[in-house]
């Protein structure tokens, strides 16, 4: 019961940041359009979580054929899901597969994406390593990482002060720590083409605004609860609790803004030649 629940709690939450960030992604795919210099054929989302990523890259690289992969098998089943509602499970496939234990078979992809999923592993290192021997000739790795934690902002002075606080407690406990890749991917024998700060925002009050803010109040309540002050934990109680007159669903003061740090490298030992055609079916590449 208590997996079914994280599962479906995990499961809302990246829903809801798709929502809200997703178009970060349409921002990546011009710059990877960029940075490959030809269309993009295949495409590997590595950590694919619900497929949200994997929605969005379908969205922007209409010709592609999709393959997310991901270490949890339920997660897989809501990708599959969300490309036969979304209308791309034609030319998407899904591998369940543990990353710490290497890839899986590619078939050469144009682009691996790893959005949010990098920092997970035990040896990333070892994965970027690995990315010059499955990239087609030429082609491109896209990493996503967090720039710090949402912001949410309010005409209130209490709530803007509590909430001060809690990124502080939260960059004190490490959560805001920037994932740096750039050196790691140097160790790794990569080329960064590209790296910018994308910026989302800011996002006018609204259920979805609301929903989030309360996911990260709730996030602070429970994680930090040992580290704020009591009168700091009474506040974030009455704001994520919807029966409270405090609750963030009742307010209409509530924005925010939040960012990713974009990457796109090539491994210095990738050829530069076009990658060879290849028109077998998707489902050919994973028998």
């Amino acid at each position: 019961m208590t997996h079914s629940h994280d599962h479906t709690h995990l499961a809302s939450a990246l829903d809801l940041d798709a929502e809200l960030l997703g178009g970060y992604v349409d921002e990546a795919a011009a710059a990877i359009t960029r940075s490959l210099g030809r269309a993009a054929r295949r495409i590997v989302d590595l950590g694919a979580g619900t497929g949200t990523g994997t929605e969005a890259l379908a969205r922007n690289f209409a010709d592609a054929r999709l393959l997310a992969v991901d270490s949890s098998a339920e997660m897989a089943a809501l990708v599959e899901q969300r490309a036969a509602t979304g209308g791309f499970a034609g030319r998407a496939a899904t591998v369940v597969a543990d990353l710490d234990d290497g890839l899986p078979p590619l078939h050469s992809p144009d682009v691996l994406w790893a959005s949010m999923s990098l920092h997970h592993l035990a040896d990333p290192t070892a994965l970027l390593r690995a990315a010059a021997s499955v990239l087609a000739p030429g082609g491109v790795v896209a990493i996503i990482e967090l720039d710090g934690l949402p912001r949410f902002t309010s005409e209130n002075s209490e709530l803007r002060g509590v909430e001060d606080r809690c990124h502080a407690a939260a960059a004190t406990a490490g959560w805001e720590a920037l994932v740096d890749w750039t050196d790691a991917l140097d160790r790794a024998g990569h080329d960064v083409l590209e790296r910018r700060t994308i910026r989302v925002g800011p996002g006018g009050p609204s259920q979805a605004v609301a929903r989030y803010a309360r996911h990260w109040f709730g996030q602070f309540r429970h994680r930090l609860a040992d580290v704020l002050d009591p009168a700091d934990l009474s506040v974030l109680d009455e704001l994520i609790d919807e029966r409270s007159p405090r609750s963030v669903h009742r307010r209409t003061d509530l924005t925010f803004t939040a960012g990713r740090h974009l990457w796109i490298t090539r491994p210095r030992s990738a050829g530069l030649m076009d990658a060879p055609s290849d028109t077998r079916p998707l489902e050919s590449e994973l028998s």
